[in-house]
């Protein structure tokens, strides 16, 4: 089951699963230390959404305005044991249904680039290194 709240409407139990998941994939699993809580949670237009089998949390995504009507997606995962199930590509077709025609952007992994290109992304620049994992900005619309 996927759902879509503000972080205000993110019970505390909910909202402890969801930053667990997202540290235990960008900060131990990818071994990145870096801020993952970044105050942009709390903005009151992010849009949170994850995905829930039996009662656990399996796949997040957020959504920032970045300025106007442009839409960032940002902070995509999907725990180890729900690879493959596709989770980040329902997350995904979630995230574009709730932005319908706003332009999007967001920082690909590279090896992932493919993924998003096939939901209609866009290489929008150079390749960069963020935390020494290389990456490419995207944008879609």
């Amino acid at each position: 089951m996927i759902h879509s709240r503000t972080w205000s409407e993110v019970d505390p139990a909910t909202a402890y699963a969801l930053l667990r998941l997202r540290v235990d994939v960008f900060v131990v699993e990818q071994e990145c230390p870096y801020p993952e809580l970044d105050g942009r949670d709390l903005e009151p237009t992010a849009l949170h959404i994850w995905s829930e089998r039996d009662g656990e949390v399996e796949g997040y995504l957020r959504i920032l305005c970045d300025g106007g009507t442009l839409r960032r997606i940002g902070r995509v995962c999907v725990a180890a044991a729900a690879r493959s199930g596709g989770v980040a590509g329902a997350l995904m077709r979630h995230a574009l249904e709730v932005t319908g025609d706003a332009p999007i952007v967001l920082d690909a992994q590279t090896p992932l680039a493919h993924f998003y290109a096939a939901l209609g992304f866009s290489v929008a620049g150079p390749e960069f290194l963020e935390d020494g994992i290389a990456h490419v900005p995207m944008r879609r619309g």
